[in-house]
């Protein structure tokens, strides 16, 4: 089974990592808002807050990647827990809400900033033919603090007052991420590939092989699908077909069920098989859900529809795997962060065109949605590479 999985000292020290950041992380920060609004700041600082989150997930990426290419994963994965927990200790001793924000400049997109660096771990940690395996356990595993962390906090919320409950929730977190250090001295090992990242984006750039060009592109029109109607699910269901918020909550619990038992066996068939046909799967899974939702009008027909959200999970470790594997080397995490701060950026304005085209009808938003998820599953079908690792 361990070699089934890909298992070695340094992935289960990152697995680790990943939950026990991830746990204090969720625990904490997930709360934000409310600590804001009771520490007397107003709606604006709550907006404030979601938009630096999203501003610096983007732009921490690339410089994320540098790091750990130059460093190695080892020294950047434990710099960037060192940050998460400088940030986290700002938040505890100094309880006014100008402190939040700038904690959080430290903490809020720890995932972000430490993603390249996981990818470049597992791609020098694991076999090449155990790649999507190492990316799926980690997509796997940090879903476990995203479950537990909101229910900790809110226990602790609950219990102590929103301002102490999240204060001793980051005083929690503090402590995981020390545990977390420790375990990533001691277990992971300070592997790195050989080479020189460029420091220039643009020169990051031009290192882009047209396979790996293809596949952003398809990607970002694809993110376009995902994030024209995102914001406005919950409404579509709730509001307008009259569903209860309770099942709401389990239509997301469907979803992450589906997602979790489809991740591990399409992680072995895709190191046997290749990469490129899991992946258009997975773009054909996000294309469908915002037409399936227009149709939808029961409890019954929306579980299938989260059903099919779920399976977007599908081959979403099977891409990571595949950005890796175009990526040249010596300059695999600085390429991952490149591709994510593109990305992202780009797929920012989406979200800047939902309301409207939901202002125009709802029809409206989902079709576009499934237009651009059309363009960009054709994008990859006939642009798109594959790259065969077989044992």
């Amino acid at each position: 089974m361990q070699a089934f999985l890909g298992l070695n000292r340094s992935m289960g020290a990152m697995l680790a990592m990943v939950v026990l950041v991830g746990l204090g992380e969720k625990m904490a920060e997930r709360f934000l808002p409310l600590y804001l609004l009771a520490l007397g700041a107003g709606t604006q600082s709550v907006g404030f807050l979601n938009a630096m989150d999203n501003l610096l997930g983007a732009l921490y990426s690339f410089p994320g990647g540098i790091l750990s290419d130059r460093w190695g994963a080892k020294k950047a994965l434990m710099a960037f827990t060192g940050l998460a927990m400088a940030g986290y200790a700002v938040v505890i001793l100094i309880p006014a809400w100008w402190a939040v924000l700038a904690g959080a400049v430290l903490f809020i997109s720890w995932t972000a900033v430490s993603l390249p660096g996981i990818m470049g771990l597992v791609s020098t940690a694991v076999a090449r033919d155990k790649r999507v395996m190492g990316v799926t356990l980690h997509s796997l595993v940090r879903r476990i603090p995203m479950a537990l962390g909101p229910i900790l906090g809110g226990i602790l919320i609950t219990r102590y007052g929103t301002v102490a409950g999240v204060r001793v929730a980051f005083s929690v977190a503090l402590a995981l991420g020390g545990l977390s250090l420790f375990i990533q001295w001691k277990f992971i090992g300070d592997r790195r590939e050989s080479g020189r990242p460029s420091l220039r984006l643009r020169e990051s750039w031009n290192g882009f092989t047209p396979g790996l060009k293809s596949l952003l592109a398809s990607d970002i029109l694809i993110r376009f699908a995902e994030q024209i109607p995102y914001a406005f699910v919950v409404v579509w269901i709730v509001r307008e077909r009259g569903l209860t918020a309770a099942q709401f909550g389990f239509l997301t619990a469907i979803e992450m069920v589906t997602a979790l038992l489809v991740y591990i066996p399409v992680a072995a068939m895709a190191d046997r098989y290749g990469k490129k046909p899991f992946v258009l799967m997975t773009f054909g899974f996000f294309t469908a859900f915002p037409l399936a939702l227009l149709f939808c009008r029961s409890f019954p027909a929306f579980a299938l529809a989260f059903v099919l959200r779920g399976l977007k999970e599908f081959g979403e470790p099977t891409r990571k795997a595949l950005i890796m594997d175009l990526a040249p080397e010596g300059a695999k995490a600085s390429t991952f962060g490149t591709y994510y701060l593109v990305r992202d950026v780009i797929v920012s304005g989406a979200a800047l065109s939902s309301a409207t085209l939901w202002n125009i009808a709802p029809a409206v938003n989902f079709l576009t949605a499934f237009g651009f998820g059309v363009a960009g599953t054709v994008l990859f079908a006939v642009l798109g590479k594959d790259v065969h690792h077989r044992a």
